[in-house]
């Protein structure tokens, strides 16, 4: 057994090794290089750096596993390893401690005016005046996002005096009074109750821009904000004209649109109350350190034939459930980003329904890919080794049936979602050997194909609506790949649905102008991962 390990990798992860194979330390190589020596190896070990690309996978003959000694996978084309039979693995934990504990530093800086007291006093004043802070303890902590960092930011905050508050949808309101805190159930409550806000969520269609100019003049006047998430979540420019408005009284920034080019951001010449630092949030010893620890681990576990405990992705399940369910796979997490994306409100139970061929079957796999599916859509780095892992911790219950009816199909799915304020159910079938299809939305009965752009658009029966809605697509230059308009089973309230699916995204203005249209019942945008 050889293992290649690249990137600067902590020493510590060859140590780990060092029993099961022999462990090569290289500098980092272009595509051309790692491709001419990867066939040598079973693993692969690397940071961001290397990009691990088809055309090095598939020159990796001998390779088993691929290792990320860190929490992204954007480096790995993960379709070509998992085409390939090549488990990839990362460290999704590994660093929960250091980001948590950036955000607590840059919390506590900005409240003492640290970074302009360190300036200052190195020019050779004492303006200890001038300099004066405000103390966290009884202050009022909003969490967005109550992830592993987010629940570690809420116990120190928490011990430090602070009353803490979190806003998640896809956690449960017990989970969060476990610890001390307290729910709150919508965004339009949380603004306004907040002293300090740290933001701990994936960058996401949802998250972007969630802190704009218009969230930021509801919340409350002399508010503190903490971003060591993502950047993007928060507008630049709308949080420098609060700033220097003093709305928000001062703001702590580790993370940036313009990654690495800090100029290009309109926060490097604000001239509010505000500490920036170059995304320092994994940037510690000891998270370096653990990620090697932890992926060279993995590694040495799935060449002593183990597995892998944080794979990203279907390698890691045991093909002796995964085979027979197979064609199913992406169907099944399909329909649970559908159900999801067309739900409101927060997430409480999703339940899972089978039959035809599907119901004599081990169905486990197909459980995982629906609830990789529905918490994909919110939360970043989900695999299917963690989803189900994500659900319990959110107290998110999952039932399972399998029906003994019927059925007109090969297999089929039903997800159903409730969440507290309504519930959607979506059906897909095998409708023919490697036939996929998603035939049934709530109500309405189809047959059609997932796509990467879906719209939805419940409408009026009346003449020319279907004309309509292309135009608006149209003038917006998308182009209309296929189209349904499918009816309910009992269509008394003349409501039909198109279903259309694009080349490309439809942003939100041209979904302001497909609601605008008379007849139009509240349009929805699908983005699929098919």
């Amino acid at each position: 057994m050889k293992v290649l390990i690249t990137d600067k990798i902590n020493e510590a992860a060859g140590k780990i090794l060092e029993n099961t194979a022999k462990v090569d330390f290289l500098p980092t190589m272009n595509e051309d290089e790692l491709a001419d020596i990867i066939g040598n190896y079973d693993a692969l070990m690397v940071r961001s750096q290397t990009k691990v690309t088809k055309k090095i996978l598939e020159s990796g003959k001998n390779l088993k596993i691929v290792g990320r000694a860190g929490v992204g996978v954007d480096n790995i084309d993960i379709e070509a390893a998992t085409q390939n039979g090549i488990i990839v693995v990362n460290s999704p934990d590994g660093n929960t401690n250091a980001a948590a504990e950036h955000t607590l530093a840059l919390m506590l800086a900005m409240s003492r005016n640290v970074a302009d007291a360190v300036a200052s006093t190195r020019e050779g004043k004492w303006e200890r005046a001038k300099f004066t802070g405000v103390e966290v303890f009884g202050k009022t902590l909003g969490i967005i996002g109550f992830g592993k960092i987010g629940q570690h930011v809420a116990k120190v905050a928490l011990a430090l005096g602070m009353k803490v508050i979190v806003s998640d949808p896809y956690t449960a309101k017990e989970a969060v009074e476990k610890i001390g805190a307290r729910y709150v159930s919508s965004l339009d409550e949380f603004w306004g109750q907040c002293d300090y806000i740290t933001i701990h969520t994936p960058k996401t269609k949802e998250t972007t821009s969630l802190i704009n100019k218009n969230t930021l003049n509801r919340m409350k006047k002399g508010v503190r904000i903490i971003n060591c998430a993502r950047g993007g979540i928060i507008d630049e420019n709308a949080l420098k004209e609060a700033l220097e408005s003093g709305q928000v009284q001062a703001a702590a920034i580790d993370v940036f649109e313009s990654e690495p080019d800090i100029t290009a951001s309109p926060l490097y010449n604000c001239k509010g109350n505000i500490i920036i630092t170059p995304h320092l949030g994994a940037s510690t010893t000891e998270a370096q350190f653990n990620v090697a620890i932890d992926v060279a681990e993995q590694i040495k576990d799935v060449l002593k034939g183990g597995n892998a405990k944080s794979a990203i992705n279907i390698p890691a399940l045991k093909s002796s459930v995964l085979e027979p369910v197979k064609d199913y796979m992406k169907l099944a997490e399909n329909l649970g980003e559908l159900v999801r994306q067309l739900s409101k409100g927060n997430l409480k139970n999703i339940s899972i329904t089978v039959s035809g061929k599907l119901a004599e079957l081990d169905i486990s796999p197909l459980e995982v890919a629906v609830q990789k599916g529905v918490f994909s859509t919110t939360i970043e780095g989900v695999n299917y080794v963690n989803a189900p892992v994500i659900a319990k911790n959110r107290g998110i219950n999952i039932v399972t049936s399998k029906s003994q009816k019927d059925c007109t199909f090969i297999g089929s799915i039903s997800v159903a979602l409730q969440t507290d304020t309504d519930e959607n159910t979506v059906t897909g079938a095998l409708i023919a050997e490697n036939m996929p299809r998603i035939v049934r939305i709530n109500d309405y009965n189809m047959s059609i194909e997932a796509e990467d752009h879906m719209l939805m658009v419940p409408h009026e029966n009346k003449p020319s609506m279907v004309a309509k809605v292309a135009v608006a697509i149209g003038n917006d230059n998308i182009n209309i790949n296929r189209m349904q308009v499918a009816q309910k089973s009992n269509n008394n309230d003349n409501v039909s649905i198109m279903i259309i699916t694009t080349d490309k995204d439809v942003d939100d203005e041209t979904m302001n102008e497909i609601n605008k249209i008379d007849g139009i019942k509240n349009a929805q945008y699908i983005k699929l991962n098919s």
